[in-house]
């Protein structure tokens, strides 16, 4: 994963490179664990997540409990304008 000018850029199976746009990050320092939200521009209606560390390995949300605050996060941006202007 690579992240630029509000971009995530990752790597497929086959090596392919998908450009993808950054909604938002969010760290949660309870957990020590940082989440980008993301989409595909062509697709801006399906929001996904995952976990990502420090060298930019990203891992997919297994764990429901932190699932469920994860939907509680982009909830609150969705709800409240003055988070949608922070990036």
């Amino acid at each position: 994963m690579e992240i630029k000018d509000n971009q995530i850029i990752i790597k497929d199976d086959n090596g392919v490179e998908h450009v993808l746009s950054i909604l938002f990050t969010y760290d949660n320092d309870e957990r020590k664990k940082k989440y980008v939200f993301f989409f595909d521009p062509s697709n801006e209606e399906e929001i996904m997540v995952m976990s990502y560390n420090d060298s930019g390995e990203l891992f997919e949300i297994e764990d429901d409990e932190e699932y469920e605050e994860i939907e509680e996060v982009f909830a609150a941006y969705n709800e409240d304008p003055k988070i949608q202007e922070i990036k």
